[in-house]
């Protein structure tokens, strides 16, 4: 573990092993915590690394909107900062779409992609279920979702608990909990959801997820895996857009992985990490 200057802040990152640089990119409204249980299990001559992404975990809160693009600048900052190139990347939730968006712009630099419960295209709200697009449509609500986010805190007090089948102990909750103690703090998470490409809006992020699948779509010589669970109404990579991944991403691998919620990791680390390791070894992604 690792605190390193990146433009005017800090982040905070897990670093082990040596070789393939392998970085693990958590989502909303987790950290690199969420990857414990996967990086010990992560086999080959490999480095991973995990970081928090800027304004979360134990990352610095330089101020400003925390919005996909500064994520991007914090994160491109990072690896440069590291001289991290030639990498595995592997993300969750908003951690995919990062990952992603790094591949498209830096096609040279990515030796594969593996993904699981992120933001595969725009969506539209009739995709979600009622509970859930309702929940999002006052999120998205100017006032309602700052008394939501930032002064109710539903993300750690709520959601993340709801997220997870296997149930999360308290300490586990507390960590996640520990970067957002002020009202002021918890920023980073209302922006994340008001992020969320549904219906069109907000149109930058849209312009980042057509751009990204542009690429998914045009780069067979990038190995990619994407794995799939069940178990929950709640999933952003259910069936029909696991069949639209098969689809339209190129050199696209699939794995089922079993019964999880959204915060796959929490719930099945061992076969994630598993279905990594053998991804890996078949694409000699390793050493």
């Amino acid at each position: 573990m690792a605190t390193i200057d990146v433009l005017d802040s800090t982040m905070y990152y897990e670093d082990r092993g040596e070789g393939t640089p392998f970085v693990f990119l958590h989502g909303n409204p987790t950290s690199s915590h969420l990857w414990r249980h996967v990086l010990p299990r992560i086999e080959g001559p490999v480095r991973v690394l995990a970081p928090d992404l800027i304004g979360m975990g134990r990352s610095g809160k330089p101020g400003g909107e925390y919005t996909f693009a500064d994520h991007a600048r914090y994160l491109d900052a990072w690896f440069d900062a590291l001289g991290l190139d030639e990498v595995v990347l592997v993300g969750q939730d908003w951690g995919g779409a990062l990952a992603f968006d790094r591949a498209a712009r830096h096609p040279g630099r990515v030796r594969g992609i593996a993904f699981m419960e992120t933001i595969v295209r725009p969506m539209g709200w009739e995709e979600y279920p009622p509970a859930a697009r309702a929940r999002f449509e006052a999120i998205r609500t100017p006032g309602v979702g700052e008394g939501m986010v930032l002064d109710r805190n539903i993300f750690i007090e709520d959601s993340i608990l709801q997220t997870v089948l296997t149930p999360m102990a308290e300490e586990d909750r507390a960590v996640y909990g520990a970067p957002y103690p002020t009202r002021e703090s918890r920023l980073p998470m209302l922006q994340w959801a008001r992020s969320l490409p549904i219906g069109g809006e907000p149109a930058d992020v849209v312009a980042v997820v057509e751009r990204y699948d542009a690429w998914l779509a045009d780069s067979p010589e990038v190995p990619k895996l994407l794995l799939t669970f069940d178990g929950s109404p709640a999933l952003m990579v259910g069936a029909e857009a696991a069949a639209w991944c098969e689809r339209n991403i190129s050199a696209l691998e699939s794995e089922y992985c079993g019964a999880a919620a959204h915060l796959c990791p929490e719930d099945r680390p061992e076969e994630i990490a598993a279905a990594v390791n053998a991804w890996a070894a078949r694409h000699a992604l390793a050493g």
